[in-house]
């Protein structure tokens, strides 16, 4: 098949890294991918570099009818079967072309957000779409209200991992506690993502504060992003020397396997996070809100203990149920490990992706 690839987002995050991913997989799998990216976006040089023909393309309002006379040209020159719309504005231009040209569309929705009701979303999910794939099951059901589809043209199909790069070396995980200063018998809690304002940061810091004076409890937050602003929370709390902050690391593993347990506490927009994934597969015990696909993994009693959005005092509890529990944290760890390898790995999103392309282009497919 040849797949046309297309995204509006100029940045660089779960949901480009997801598209750059499977574009990967598809390509080892025979498919022939094209990508086109908003003029100035990060993951056009990324694509490039992974060996893609990536075109650049103005997806601004201003910009809206050369971007799809554009598309167009793309999509007949190339001889796309799938055009695979990613954001808003992408899905409503690539959409428009693909169905002038009478090529199949895919559209892929990567945030938990709930979508607006109305014509809008009826026509981005319906008319504009032969198959919607979310990367979390929670926003299915509104997906089919608002498409009208039926439930069988619309599929959950998390980002999986790649459990042969999710490694590291014990003394690595050794050296990184004490390059923050962090004892090898301190209980370590931490999370991982690039802070943004719902990640749930602010909940992590004031369970820290709230177990401020237990000597051998410490927190990691792992990654770059938005963080003046977590910083200046910290010091605030006077958290100095009990949270510490990595900044954005290109290789996460060794922080996560220095970790006792993991938290991901956001409080909207979460998929199926691929943090939350690696820290499973590492056999870290968990804690997460159920926000979006978190719930997925993080289940409660089994994998981990959810605790609810906004609950800093829920978060504290649940780390003094584990940090006196080695035994049920032992629990946790084996099953999420046994949970990330068998539900949630990279082969199993090939999977599930190339089932859907049967269902949309079988006879091309099938060829």
């Amino acid at each position: 098949m040849n797949i046309l690839h297309l995204e509006a987002s100029s940045g660089w995050g779960g949901q480009e890294m997801r598209i750059l991913k499977e574009a990967e997989g598809m390509r080892d799998r025979g498919h022939t991918i094209a990508l086109g990216v908003m003029q100035g976006g990060l993951l056009i040089q990324r694509a490039r570099d992974a060996g893609f023909v990536v075109f650049e393309l103005n997806f601004h309002k201003s910009g809206w009818l050369l971007c799809l006379f554009q598309i167009l040209r793309i999509v007949r020159r190339h001889r796309i079967d799938l055009v695979n719309t990613h954001s808003s504005l992408d899905a409503w231009i690539g959409g428009i072309a693909a169905r002038i040209a009478n090529t199949k569309i895919l559209r892929t929705r990567h945030l938990s957000t709930p979508i607006k009701p109305g014509w809008n979303s009826r026509v981005l999910y319906g008319a504009l779409a032969d198959f919607v794939v979310t990367t979390c099951a929670s926003i299915l059901p509104a997906i089919v209200q608002q498409s009208k589809k039926p439930l069988s043209q619309c599929r959950s199909v998390p980002t999986g991992i790649d459990p042969h790069k999710i490694t590291y070396a014990p003394q690595d995980a050794a050296a990184l506690r004490a390059s923050l200063g962090i004892k090898q018998t301190d209980f370590l809690v931490g999370t991982a993502c690039f802070m943004r304002s719902w990640k749930g940061i602010n909940d992590l810091l004031l369970a820290a504060h709230l177990l401020r004076e237990i000597p051998d409890l410490r927190w990691v937050v792992i990654g770059g992003g938005h963080a003046a602003i977590h910083h200046k929370k910290a010091a605030e709390l006077h958290l100095e020397g009990i949270v510490h902050f990595t900044g954005h690391l290109e290789n996460p593993f060794a922080a996560l396997g220095s970790l006792d347990v993991f938290t991901l506490l956001s409080t909207a927009n979460e998929g199926v996070s691929q943090a939350i994934l690696q820290a499973a597969f590492l056999g870290k015990p968990l804690i997460a809100t159920p926000t979006g696909g978190l719930g997925e993994v993080c289940i409660d009693g089994k994998t981990g203990l959810q605790v609810p959005p906004f609950s800093p005092a829920r978060v504290a509890d649940a780390v003094l149920g584990l940090k006196n529990n080695a035994p049920l944290r032992a629990q946790l760890g084996s099953a999420a490990s046994a949970l990330a390898a068998e539900h949630f790995t990279l082969q199993r999103t090939l999977d599930q992706m190339a089932d859907v392309y049967t269902k949309i282009c079988p006879r091309v497919y099938s060829a």
